[in-house]
């Protein structure tokens, strides 16, 4: 299977910019959807839209599925940091939205990388974090260079502990 990668968030800038400089220091995050998905260039606002759900499609009509990783995953604190919220925000967020009718169901939450591999190559317009560490080669034919990619601090370390 391959992935596609649109845009390398460097967390170590995305945080310091957010002002959450102690999940700075945890690595980079990929993001990266279905080789099928004709996305690329994502910026952040655009980002934060669709993990809020607030975009449900991509250009051409292909539903956007979201696949996050479990609660205390790097990726998943990576995403809360992205949208502003805490976790029991989020949950009750998107409890409210698919209760609300706005929201068919809440993310694809899976616990494993393993897992999030296997639910991209199922979902033409899934959407995913990846830690940068775990895009491998044959992921990331497609890579196209994007306006997201943004160049870490030289002062933040990208040590994992």
């Amino acid at each position: 299977m391959k992935w596609k990668c649109v845009a390398a968030l460097i967390l170590s800038w995305t945080c310091v910019s957010l002002g959450h400089t102690a999940l700075a220091q945890t690595g980079d995050v990929a993001v990266v959807v279905n080789p099928q998905n004709p996305a690329s260039n994502l910026t952040i606002p655009e980002l934060r839209k669709l993990f809020a759900g607030e975009k449900r499609s991509w250009a051409g009509g292909l539903s956007v599925k979201l696949i996050v990783r479990a609660p205390g995953t790097h990726e998943r604190e990576v995403l809360l940091k992205l949208l502003g919220v805490s976790e029991s925000e989020y949950k009750q967020y998107w409890a409210s939205r698919v209760m609300r009718g706005e929201a068919q169901s809440e993310p694809l939450v899976l616990p494993s990388l393993g897992m999030q591999r296997e639910a991209m190559g199922l979902f033409d317009g899934g959407i995913t974090l990846v830690g940068a560490e775990n895009v491998k080669p044959g992921m990331t034919q497609g890579i196209r260079s994007t306006s997201a990619r943004l160049p870490a601090p030289p002062e933040v370390s990208h040590s994992r502990e």
